[in-house]
């Protein structure tokens, strides 16, 4: 009876694997050298030999030569290794055998000595399938084993192990096989089986195989029996279901030259393929012609049909209409040819423009023929009429250009005052409104905010009783140095504030001399108090003070510049000072 190709040229030693030069080093040397683990994980795509591997290390581990890298392959454990019968060789497959119960009945196995060779090996393939509790009952097992017990783990998806498991091994990645690679040796197999072919049958027959061993020796029996002993590509390519290269380059080349009814026949005749393998297709072969540093094709144009192709990938994916998408993707690959690079543009804008520069020379022509008047008049016109277009045109953006509204933006302090009045506004919309209406900024220089005033009448008053918000407000937006100048535009008559007007319409926590100073910048009348009327309830010294100045109440005008007010502002450097009358 036959075997499948990929049972039958099953790597036997390490020489035999193929692309994973790497793995079977280290092993080779771990075994030469007695430096041997207790745990090993296998992890990599599939038919990439992690199996393969895994027997023939057991084999090596039991060989009555020694733990060799060249196992002999004729005493009793090697062969029984080979035909897949030793007893202590268990091989279980954690895809069909993947609970606790399962894993417990294993651990009950590693407690017995090996029946006839030095170690029981344990096989373990699809490791990743096995369940928490399951992979929690072989944690303490696989990383304490007895001496005479070794675990080789097989997975083709190690993220799926948890970190427990994989700390307690030593990983193996097995990497994809290349396609050149795989292509020798299916040549190699070929040879054994005296079969003929041609070498770009096999070299689709690799591709295919995606990097895995296995299937593409699957892929090569099927092509075996099917083409009748001669692979060739037109058997590959129906047995796969794929399209021939030779139509793809034709297509290419149609589209390079835009040749329409071509590509409308190359679409009726594709009808039969699937028009995602097609797309695959144009993409592998856009590939070979990049790497292969094509001059047909730039890299430029590369691009540009790989975004195309990378589209119609996407709405095939939603379910679109195949046959629709590949035409459109087609005809789209021919529309790209169109765009046209920088200095063609450029090269197309001189040829314009030297055409523009031409027309006077061919206007003189129809002068050596007799024409009548009219027509050299007709062909003069073009030639006055420019002129006084740019001469009207050019004077009017000379007063354009005027930097009259230019302080404006440049002065951002404006922008803060109307920030300050925005505050105001939603303080007290009252206030707000006074404010606005009576205060207009004008400049803010070296912590100096200066604003002119025309409040009069109740909106003075507004302000003087509101003063301390301004301020605070004023020092929140501009700075706690700043300090306010007003300058009054219109001073209100005397008449307008009656005379018996008490200090209690004044606020009660500011000065009234610091307001008129600071806001309004004028004079307000004050009530007249005679000296003997009024004695300094405050004062530690007596009423009676006979005129002495030192007795005296200190008008609060002058406060700050008495000598040891000044020296205690010196010396404690106040940000601010509030001077309060009492009453």
């Amino acid at each position: 009876m036959s075997l499948a190709l990929a049972r039958k040229y099953r790597p036997a030693t390490f020489d035999d694997l193929i692309g994973q030069e790497a793995v079977s080093q280290t092993l080779s040397l771990a075994l030469e050298s007695q430096r041997l683990s207790h745990a090993y994980l296998f992890s990599g795509l599939r038919g990439s030999g992690k199996t393969s591997t895994a027997r023939i290390f057991a084999k090596a581990l039991l060989c009555e030569k020694g733990t060799t890298a060249h196992p002999c392959g004729v005493c009793n454990h090697c062969v029984m290794a080979a035909e897949s019968r030793h007893m202590d060789i268990i091989e279980m497959d954690a895809a069909s055998n993947r609970k606790i119960d399962d894993v417990r009945e294993l651990i009950e196995h590693t407690k017995y000595k090996p029946a006839t060779a030095r170690y029981k090996i344990f096989i373990i393939d699809e490791v990743h399938m096995l369940t928490k509790e399951a992979f929690n009952a072989l944690l303490k097992t696989l990383e304490e084993p007895p001496d005479f017990v070794k675990f080789i783990l097989a997975t083709t998806d190690p993220l799926k192990l948890p970190a427990t498991i994989l700390s307690r091994t030593q990983h193996f990645r097995f990497k994809k096989i290349s396609q050149p690679v795989l292509a020798h040796h299916l040549e190699h197999i070929l040879n054994l089986e005296g079969v003929g072919y041609e070498k770009e049958a096999i070299d689709i027959i690799a591709r295919s195989g995606a990097g895995s061993v296995r299937d593409s020796l699957t892929l090569l029996d099927q092509a075996i029996v099917y083409s009748k002993n001669f692979i060739d590509i037109a058997t590959v390519t129906n047995m796969l279901g794929i399209i021939e290269p030779s139509l793809l380059e034709n297509l290419i080349d149609n589209i390079m030259i835009k040749d329409q009814k071509a590509i409308l026949a190359f679409i009726e005749t594709a009808s039969e393929f699937e028009s995602e393998m097609i797309i695959d297709e144009l993409m592998l072969y856009l590939k070979e012609q990049l790497l292969g540093g094509s001059h047909k094709i730039t890299p430029m144009i590369i691009d540009r049909f790989f975004r195309i192709l990378a589209e119609a990938k996407s709405l095939l994916a939603i379910g679109s209409n195949g046959e629709f998408v590949l035409s459109l993707t087609l005809f789209k690959m021919m529309e790209a040819l169109q765009i046209q690079d920088i200095d063609g543009m450029i090269r197309t804008l001189e040829k314009e423009l030297s055409g523009v520069a031409i027309t006077p020379a061919s206007v003189k022509e129809p002068s050596k023929i007799e024409t009548s008047q009219v027509e050299v008049s007709k062909v003069e016109i073009p030639k006055v009429e420019p002129e006084p277009i740019q001469e009207e045109v050019t004077p009017e953006p000379i007063p354009e250009p005027v930097v009259e509204e230019a302080p404006k933006p440049i002065d951002p302090n404006a922008k803060l005052f109307e920030a300050l009045v925005a505050k105001l506004y939603d303080r007290n919309y009252e206030l707000g409104q006074v404010f606005e209406d009576n205060i207009t900024y004008n400049s803010f220089e070296d912590y100096q905010l200066t604003w002119e005033s025309t409040a009069s009448g109740e909106h003075k008053k507004m302000l003087m009783n509101h003063w301390g918000l301004i301020r605070m407000f004023v020092q929140e937006i501009f700075g706690f140095e700043t300090k306010i100048k007003n300058i009054a535009k219109e001073l209100p008559s005397p008449v307008e504030l009656p005379q018996q007007e008490s200090s209690d319409d004044f606020p009660a926590d500011e000065p009234v001399s610091m307001i008129e100073d600071e806001v309004l910048g004028q004079d307000i009348p004050r009530p007249h108090v005679q000296e003997e009327d009024a004695p300094m309830k405050s004062s530690c010294i007596a009423p009676d003070h006979d005129g002495v100045e030192a007795a005296k109440e200190k008008d609060e005008r002058t406060i700050l510049d008495e000598p040891m007010v000044a020296k205690a502002l010196e010396l404690f450097d106040p940000k601010k000072v509030r001077v309060k009358r009492k009453n």
